[in-house]
């Protein structure tokens, strides 16, 4: 059982890839996943902090070779975010990933090549609660997904930082969940109504993916490069540098929301 859920969660990160690159449907998942094989995502040091909790017992049911695993999923991620190993990628020396005995769910901090991820080990038990392995696994996925698209990703120039600016915040939070919807780590279901994308997370990532999708193949990779390009940078500086001059962001949000069927087209609710 354990086997079998770790390699659906790899063919579910390798489709999402080859879909995500736009890639005719007879080119493999391993022939999409084929120029990232050997890309150095740097060291992964993985550290249980908390081997005596029954989330860390559980874990380590599903998850057998953290460094593997965890080195698997950064390549999706960068597969998703990147054209190529030649492009101005982030460099990650080292990626410390801790199980943690403590409150919340994961986080990403660091920088300057050395990143630490801690994933709790009582999200761990929740997300276990019905004894579904498959559930976990699939949550477990998806919030390592999240926490390495803030390792590898482009950060916007020229509009202050993480903790100063509203408009960097919701880039890098969507553009994380973004990465997660794209590669299936979401349902469906877990899209959320209304709101707006500078509401980042699944807001905004599920609406980034829907510019993929209906938009340009190419969308997620062009948005996170547009941060190289528009200084200083905004939404709709980085739509248009992706997606071209006669597109605007709030526009496309209501054209969004109204294919979803979160609005009616004269605007309802």
């Amino acid at each position: 059982m354990k086997s079998q859920l770790l390699l659906a969660g790899i063919i579910i990160g390798m489709t999402g890839i080859s879909a995500c690159m736009g890639q005719k449907k007879d080119v493999t998942a391993e022939e999409a996943m084929s120029i990232w094989r050997d890309y150095p995502v740097g060291h992964i040091a993985f550290d249980d902090q908390a081997p005596k909790s029954e989330g860390s017992k559980v874990y380590h049911r599903i998850v057998t070779n953290p460094q593997d695993y965890i080195t698997t999923q950064a390549r999706t991620v960068l597969a998703t975010l990147y054209d190529s190993p030649a492009d101005s990628i982030v460099p990650v020396d080292t990626i410390h990933y801790s199980l943690q005995d403590i409150d919340g769910v994961s986080a990403k901090d660091g920088g300057n090549g050395v990143v630490s991820i801690f994933y709790s080990t009582r999200h761990i038990e929740k997300s276990f609660a019905e004894n579904d392995t498959a559930k976990l696994f699939f949550e477990t996925r998806g919030v390592l997904l999240h926490e390495l698209t803030h390792a590898y990703q482009l950060e916007p120039q020229g509009i202050g930082n993480y903790g100063t600016s509203r408009v960097f915040w919701a880039f890098i939070e969507g553009m994380a969940d973004a990465v997660r919807v794209a590669n299936g780590g979401f349902t469906p279901e877990d899209r959320p109504k209304g709101g707006n994308y500078m509401d980042g997370y699944r807001t905004a990532g599920f609406f980034f993916v829907w510019l993929r999708d209906n938009k340009d193949k190419e969308f997620l990779r062009k948005f996170n490069r547009s941060t190289l390009e528009v200084i200083p940078w905004s939404f709709n500086g980085a739509i248009k540098y992706a997606l071209g001059e006669k597109y605007d962001i709030d526009d496309l949000w209501h054209e969004y929301q109204v294919a979803v069927g979160d609005i009616q087209e004269n605007g309802n609710v």
